[in-house]
């Protein structure tokens, strides 16, 4: 099966249709699909649910979908740093659905795994609890969350085989394997496609199993989400 697409464009060929779910990796700006983003927007695809730990800056990551209008709701745990997301959000113009950041990591990975449903004690007696079911074990009460099982997943690694099989650099590896795995067809960009067999079966973070296309998106510039500077003392 050929995995290797030439551009995000064409990877995304087919797959694409409104009101869809998307589970979509990175934290911040670190780890996040950039190529496949920019094509998500020039595609004009709308009415979409992202399922993503935030949604990137003011015209970043995510945030290029809201300024768009293309994206109808969110289920993340962070948001604090979209001036726009905010707006939409006081707004009424974007649904929200506030999710913990380890039962959202937990909810793709569950249904990576085919669970629909686990029990977690995080949430209990907030409004995060609000209309789920709640569960005692052992004299202590637990909420059911729900697994994400997403239409797309699109992910950011550092490279790939070319069977897929992916490694993460460092923190980039942050969400991105567990929205990989929830998504029924998984879209990987990287840095860098080397040859079956290169890459050492025992630092493979996600099993080419897991994913189905993949394109090269290299070069990349590293941004900066808050650029803080001093000025120095000259004596």
């Amino acid at each position: 099966m050929k995995k290797l697409y030439p551009d995000a464009a064409t990877a995304l060929d087919g797959l694409l249709k409104d009101g869809m779910l998307i589970a979509s990796g990175g934290f911040g700006l670190c780890g996040i699909p950039e190529r496949l983003i920019d094509a998500i927007v020039a595609s004009g695809v709308k009415d979409l649910t992202f399922a993503s730990n935030n949604a990137g800056i003011d015209n970043e990551g995510i945030g290029k979908l809201l300024r768009t209008r293309q994206v109808k709701k969110m289920i993340a745990s962070y948001v604090g740093e979209n001036k726009e997301f905010e707006r939409q959000f006081l707004s009424d113009e974007l649904e929200v659905e506030f999710c913990p950041q380890g039962t959202l990591a937990e909810r793709m990975r569950a249904a990576g795994a085919g669970i629909p449903g686990f029990y977690t004690k995080t949430g209990v007696g907030t409004l995060v609890a609000e209309g789920k079911e709640v569960k005692n074990f052992g004299g202590q009460d637990y909420i059911l969350e729900q697994g994400i099982f997403a239409d797309l997943a699109i992910v950011k690694a550092w490279k790939a085989d070319e069977t897929g099989n992916v490694v993460f650099r460092k923190t980039a590896r942050n969400f991105n394997v567990p929205a990989a795995t929830c998504g029924r067809v998984c879209v990987v960009e990287v840095e860098e496609v080397v040859s079956a067999g290169a890459l050492d079966p025992e630092a493979i973070h996600l099993p080419g199993v897991y994913v189905q296309r993949v394109i090269i998106g290299a070069p990349y510039d590293k941004k900066i989400e808050f650029r803080t500077t001093r000025t120095t003392d000259v004596g």
